[in-house]
């Protein structure tokens, strides 16, 4: 019974927060951010804000989320928050990280009935 009050809570506010903290244009830097947007554009369908944050030009902004290494992607909306350390290449890593793992069982099941 959780999971469906979970479930509607997330599909009630459908909308992500994420921060990802990267420090400068190193190539894992990089990495993280392309394969974010790539993961973001292929599953949330717009449904989401990015904000990044360069740690090299505001180092005091790790202090909030209590980043201790980067890059590192934040999900502060939905709750709870969410953390993931790491250029973000393993997809199916990321999805279960932000919980968006039940959100592409339903969009392929949508689909498959079409």
């Amino acid at each position: 019974m959780k999971k469906n009050s979970k479930e509607t809570a997330a599909s009630a506010d459908n909308h992500f927060q994420l921060r990802l903290y990267v420090a400068g244009q190193t190539p894992k830097s990089l990495a993280a951010l392309s394969n974010l947007k790539r993961i973001c554009a292929t599953h949330l369908d717009g449904r989401y804000r990015l904000e990044v944050i360069d740690l090299m030009k505001n180092p005091q902004l790790a202090q909030g989320d209590q980043i201790l290494a980067i890059p590192t992607l934040v999900r502060n909306l939905p709750k709870p928050i969410r953390k993931i350390i790491g250029d973000l290449s393993d997809t199916g890593r990321v999805l279960v990280g932000l919980d968006l793992r039940d959100l592409q069982v339903k969009s392929a099941n949508k689909n498959a009935g079409a």
